[in-house]
């Protein structure tokens, strides 16, 4: 399957206007420093670009915005969340306002959500 060029364009966008929150959960991750695990960010999979990717786990992390509240996007989310788990993924998402003004739960939660992968895989 071939990936869509305009996506990885777009992908390419989104890492060169990233939000405060999405900077700081790049710093966190970037260079396997979560856990030595190698994450990408704004990657693309499928007709979707995820946040954070994490191939190894099969990891996706979403950092939500105020936006994300709404009627529509909650639906679009859903739908979007239950399709990249039909892939065998599992999809973690967390506030901005959390990932700024709560970091170590965020991490917390996040290592929770790493150890109950570790268990679950042969």
């Amino acid at each position: 399957m071939s990936i869509n060029v305009q996506l990885l364009k777009f992908s390419r966008q989104l890492r060169s206007n990233s939000t405060d929150a999405e900077n700081l959960m790049w710093q966190l991750l970037r260079a396997k420093r979560f856990m030595n695990l190698k994450f990408r960010r704004q990657h693309v999979i499928q007709s979707y670009i995820v946040d954070f990717y994490c191939h190894e786990i099969g990891l996706v992390i979403e950092l939500d915005g105020s936006q994300h509240g709404l009627d529509d996007a909650i639906e679009y989310d859903a739908e979007r969340t239950k399709f990249l788990e039909a892939l065998g993924l599992t999809v973690v998402r967390y506030w901005n306002h959390d990932v700024l003004g709560q970091t170590d739960t965020v991490l917390e939660d996040l290592w929770q959500k790493y150890s109950a992968l570790k268990q679950a895989s042969p």
